[in-house]
């Protein structure tokens, strides 16, 4: 047997170090069915590869905002596989890099403009305001939708969005969007009457209220605009969630008590 075929195992207090997290999180993992370490006669236990994998979904997964009931399910179904996880994860980091990426190029052009000791003009500082302090209002995606917003959406019906966008945290209702969408591609081709679907409904529905006033006009506009940018062979592939989502995201609301 060579060396590299020899497979390393950790210790419970090496694998909490190495992963950032405490000897009793990797306990409770435990005790759900999350992880199994292998044990010995004595009770110690071990970490491998396979549980370090195991490991790598569910911290992932709980990133994304789901809860230990719901990752237990996923990590037994869809989600048992390393490669499932590491897609959606893909996506997630992707999309948030490349609205760092074009924050940073507006960043260094300000700078490199200010250290030659020219002024930055009102558009430029308009610009950089929006992109980079504000950005989570307009990633790429969703400048692509402007056309069907402009067919759906009267100039009073953008000046109440935006009015009501002023109301609240932008960087805090952008996060939640992502742990729902994450949490939405998650759950797809899973019983949307079920507890972890429902949750999922119930938060979705508060996020587009706390767009719209609960204005039942605007939100029907809302998923007109939706409806109309995933039919889009040019819009569809840059949305973060397609059909499927929005067809599950669907069928759970409709599982709701009003």
């Amino acid at each position: 047997m060579s060396v590299a075929s020899i497979v390393q195992y950790l210790s419970p207090a090496q694998t909490a170090k190495a992963l950032g997290v405490t000897p009793r999180t990797l306990r409770v993992y435990e005790q759900r069915g999350l992880v199994r370490p292998l044990k010995s006669r004595a009770g110690w236990r071990a970490y491998g590869p396979e549980a370090l994998a195991r490991l790598h979904q569910v911290l992932a997964l709980k990133r994304l905002g789901l809860s230990l009931a719901e990752i237990a399910v996923l990590v037994s179904g869809r989600f048992s596989k390393l490669e499932a996880v590491l897609e959606l994860q893909e996506e997630v980091l992707a999309r948030r890099r490349q609205e760092a990426d074009r924050g940073l190029v507006l960043v260094r052009s300000a700078r490199a403009r200010l250290a030659a000791g020219k002024e930055l003009s009102l558009d430029d500082l308009t610009k950089l305001t929006k992109e980079t302090t504000m950005s989570d209002q307009a990633p790429e995606w969703a400048k692509k939708m402007e056309p069907s917003i402009d067919r759906h959406f009267s100039d009073t019906d953008k000046a109440t969005m935006v009015q009501r966008a002023g109301d609240f945290d932008q960087a805090k209702v952008t996060a939640e969007w992502d742990a729902l969408i994450a949490k939405a591609k998650a759950l797809v081709g899973t019983d949307p009457a079920a507890p972890q679907a429902q949750d999922l409904a119930r938060r979705w529905r508060a996020q587009v209220r706390l767009a719209t006033g609960g204005d039942p006009a605007l939100q029907a506009k809302i998923g007109q605009v939706w409806k109309d940018s995933l039919a889009n062979e040019d819009v569809a592939p840059m949305l973060p969630f397609g059909p499927e989502v929005m067809a599950f995201v669907g069928a759970a609301m409709s599982h709701l008590k009003s």
